[in-house]
């Protein structure tokens, strides 16, 4: 390209071609390989890996079948657009299985399921990886459910990985193909990098590429992440249109202002997307005016964008939000019967949990749903409910289901957001409303689920070592504001750590790290959970460890209080230490 000797680039730096050079795994990437390949690993037929276009999706997949062991063999048919018949021909060219021209699907049923038994008594594991999976008829996808039928006494010949755009989803909804959605043991539905992310991908493509990893200033590139949504392949285009600017204007450090200009170039062209203002038009939404009656009639902005289900209303962390009027002083006694009603039809506890994982970017499985603990060593998320007040929510700061005194047996809803202007919204029936939060308090009945992601599947102890002891120590070191140790190794210095975070936790002291403390733990460590809470200039000032501190409240409210009393205080986990040397 024209700019790159003019930047010193040895290669383009932001081509939207896949080059394995260039791989970028965030951790969701990281999330969606690992869940997935749990998913087809214990006899599990089929996988889904949904997300929007341009999220790396693709590149997941790669580095799923880059890392197969050679007891594996794997087929990867892309964009598909086939009949039943076209489908089972592909899956034979594929794998060069032989069949006699104008097949019937019985001859090509009988050659697959020949190649199947020979791979599986030479010990190989056949899987099959369809992109563009949302393009495939409900015919065909029946027809690659029986393929999935060929199976041992205790195993699956043939497993299926499916990928594809969100109405992929919506495809599987119908009754049809209700016998593939319940085969699906994993499925996860990856979302856009986050701003942070958005950063750090577009320094590492600017380093790979031979450049100055600091050649787009930090705002700029904050503002890049924000206007394509973190959508990697959007990121793409901006970067290279801007460079494009630059290298015509002999500039060689960019600023914001052209930044700015070559995102609006780009984005004009997207439809799904507006870059002037990252606060929806309310033309997005399709708008429902609640009355609320207090002496006068009040109006309640209400708004949702129902054909494209919770994904489109939850976005990412930059995701736009919607236009509320802050209606005036409610009570329980003015409650609103059109809210009321649309709450009533969200009774259903094991929805507003699927929800709640969908704000994670995680598509949850039966089990999930019903937030009850696993037997299975691998555990991606852990789910729990309590009682509590409203500052323990504050505390946990993370979106949470509500169970709410409405209609007989009550109703739930995610509370997704809590805004500075006293304002919360909640997610329930792929609805996303916001209003003043004093109404929410007089029908909450107190009672919160919570999911977070696990980190640790097992207690650690003095003497085991491994990749789990370097991150228990690494995570208690930042939190207690020592230094890691480097060491894989569980030994005398990291037992004392453990044990003075017991004690600042009101953990009973042994220096083991059991359930209770990797669960604190944990939760004080979710880099990259959803965030309740929108955040003041002053909150931003805030040093990560007060954050953390305040957010332990979740396990001893008084410890909340404490922390907000003594918030310029010297921090108690280091007095502990100082204590114990």
């Amino acid at each position: 390209m024209m700019y790159h000797d003019f930047f010193s680039f040895s290669q383009p730096p932001f081509s939207i071609v896949p080059n394995s050079r260039y791989l970028f795994l965030s951790q969701r990437h990281k999330e969606a390989i690992q869940h997935l390949e749990a998913g087809l690993g214990e006899g599990g037929g089929f996988a889904m890996l949904t997300g929007e276009v341009g999220t790396g999706k693709t590149t997941v997949a790669k580095v799923m079948l880059a890392n197969l062991g050679i007891e594996t063999k794997a087929g990867l048919i892309l964009n598909p657009t086939f009949s039943d018949v076209e489908l089972l021909e592909a899956i034979c060219d594929e794998f060069s299985v032989p069949y006699p021209n104008a097949a019937s699907l019985k001859q090509l049923s009988q050659a697959i399921y020949q190649f199947l038994l020979a791979n599986h008594a030479q010990g190989i594991q056949t899987l099959l990886v369809i992109d563009e999976a949302q393009h495939l008829a409900a015919d065909v996808l029946e027809q690659l459910r029986l393929l999935t039928n060929l199976e041992t006494d205790s195993h699956k010949l043939l497993k299926v990985l499916l990928i594809g755009q969100p109405e992929l989803q919506e495809k599987l909804k119908v009754p049809q193909l209700r016998q593939l959605a319940q085969r699906i043991t994993g499925r996860y539905h990856l979302l856009p990098l986050t701003v942070k992310e958005g950063v750090k991908y577009i320094q590492f493509r600017l380093e790979t590429a031979g450049g100055d990893s600091s050649l787009f200033p930090t705002n700029g590139m904050k503002y890049i992440s924000v206007q394509t949504q973190g959508i990697p392949r959007l990121i793409n285009l901006v970067c290279d249109a801007a460079l494009k600017s630059a290298y015509q204007s002999g500039i060689k450090q960019l600023n914001l202002s052209l930044i700015q200009q070559a995102c609006n170039n780009v984005m004009l062209f997207q439809p799904s997307f507006a870059v002037t203002d990252p606060i929806p038009s309310v033309s997005r939404y399709r708008p429902v005016m609640i009355s609320l009656t207090l002496g006068i009639i009040a109006s309640l902005g209400v708004y949702w964008w129902a054909p494209h289900g919770l994904d489109k209303l939850i976005g990412n962390e930059f995701a736009t939000e919607s236009v509320a009027i802050t209606p005036p002083k409610i009570t329980r006694e003015v409650f609103s019967p059109n809210l009321e009603l649309l709450l009533m039809q969200s009774s259903s506890l094991e929805q507003s949990i699927a929800d709640l994982y969908q704000v994670w970017g995680y598509q949850a499985s039966v089990l999930d749903q019903l937030c009850m603990p696993s037997e299975s060593a691998f555990r991606l998320f852990n789910c729990e409910y309590k009682d509590g007040v409203w500052e323990d929510l504050l505390a946990l700061n993370m979106p949470v289901v509500l169970h709410l005194d409405i209609g007989l047996n009550g109703s739930y809803a995610v509370l997704y957001r809590a805004h500075n202007d006293d304002t919360i919204e909640l997610l329930f029936n792929d609805q996303r409303v916001r209003f003043d939060q004093r109404w929410l308090k007089s029908i909450w009945t107190g009672r919160y689920h919570y999911v977070w992601r696990s980190e640790f599947q097992q207690l650690l102890k003095k003497g085991m070592s491994g990749e789990p002891i370097s991150q228990l120590d690494s995570k208690l070191s930042a939190l207690l504001g020592e230094s890691a140790s480097n060491s894989s190794s569980f030994d005398e210095g990291l037992e004392r750590k453990v044990k003075v975070f017991q004690r600042w936790q009101g953990i009973e002291v042994d220096g083991i790290a059991g359930k209770q403390t990797l669960k604190v733990l944990e939760l004080l460590t979710q880099e990259s959970a959803p965030s309740l809470q929108t955040s003041t200039a002053k909150e931003l000032s805030s040093v990560a460890l007060k954050r953390s501190m305040i957010r332990t409240a979740m396990i001893d409210t008084s410890m909340l209080r404490l922390a907000k009393a003594k918030s310029e205080a010297v921090i108690p986990s280091r007095l502990a230490l100082k204590e114990n040397h």
